[in-house]
């Protein structure tokens, strides 16, 4: 089944790449890696704004990362043209804005690695980081950042 298969099915429609708000760009390939900036959580087109532990339950923050993902993955489709290109998603950077007594931004950041496993299979199995941090840009809940392989 081709990603694009998987997506519809999955009723995900890719967005096109955001602009960036800062002085960066949105990727950059290097040899067959592609490195994403990182994407924060947006909802309804605007900052998806929370901090975990204190506005925002864990099952929210789940649903702020896969949101991501999805931006990320149509970030992925304007660096590659075509996703069905894409060998391995490597790494996965999650920031998750949370209180200093919140511990289960792993949990929060499972909503963007189990969409990837989903859409790309075995090839979306990754390593991953998970952090806790006391903001991220424009007071989203989530920002993550991505490195993928293309053949």
């Amino acid at each position: 089944m081709s990603v694009y298969d998987k997506l519809k099915e999955l009723g995900i429609e890719l967005p096109p790449v955001g602009t960036p708000a800062a002085a960066y760009v949105p990727f950059v390939q290097t040899g067959r890696l592609v490195f994403a900036s990182g994407h924060i959580a947006r909802r309804d087109g605007k900052p998806w704004v929370g901090q975990l532990g204190k506005t925002m339950a864990t099952e929210e923050g789940k649903a702020a990362a896969r949101a991501v993902a999805i931006d990320l993955m149509g970030t992925l489709q304007a660096a590659v043209g075509d996703l069905n290109k894409v060998t391995r998603i490597v790494k996965l950077m999650g920031l998750v804005n949370s209180t200093a007594e919140y511990t289960e931004q792993h949990l929060v950041i499972n909503g963007a690695s189990e969409l990837f496993g989903q859409v790309f299979g075995d090839k979306g199995s990754h390593a991953r980081s998970a952090f806790g941090v006391a903001q991220n840009p424009l007071g989203a809940c989530v920002e993550i950042e991505l490195i993928a392989e293309v053949g």
